[in-house]
């Protein structure tokens, strides 16, 4: 399963409680398909002391939610939109190498 979404990119949600709010992305589970994003799908966890001085209790923190329920947003116009790949030249370490990129599919922007 490839996945278009990669750990700092901003992205909107599609679906679910959480339904239009925005959000970087703090980590990406592609095994699962899965990605966790800031301020969305939040849980309340109930933690038992672990060390001497710890202590346990109620903490709300977000889990991981389905990356298909996520769409990236554009840098460059700002838009919700799908994730194109392209093959371009670029210098990589004083050679010239033909290199993957990602680009907007609404203003065609590369290196999303």
């Amino acid at each position: 399963m490839g996945m278009n979404i990669k750990k700092g990119d901003t992205v909107v949600v599609l679906s679910g409680k959480d339904k239009g709010k925005q959000g970087k992305v703090n980590a990406v589970i592609p095994g699962e398909g899965k990605v966790v994003v800031e301020g969305v799908n939040m849980v309340t966890c109930h933690t038992k002391p672990r060390r001497q001085g710890e202590e346990g209790g109620i903490v709300r923190r977000e889990a991981a939610l389905y990356a298909s329920k996520v769409q990236l947003v554009c840098p460059k116009c700002g838009k919700a939109t799908r994730v194109g790949n392209k093959r371009v030249q670029k210098t990589v370490s004083g050679k010239e190498k033909m290199v993957g990129v990602r680009v907007c599919k609404k203003c065609g922007a590369e290196e999303i």
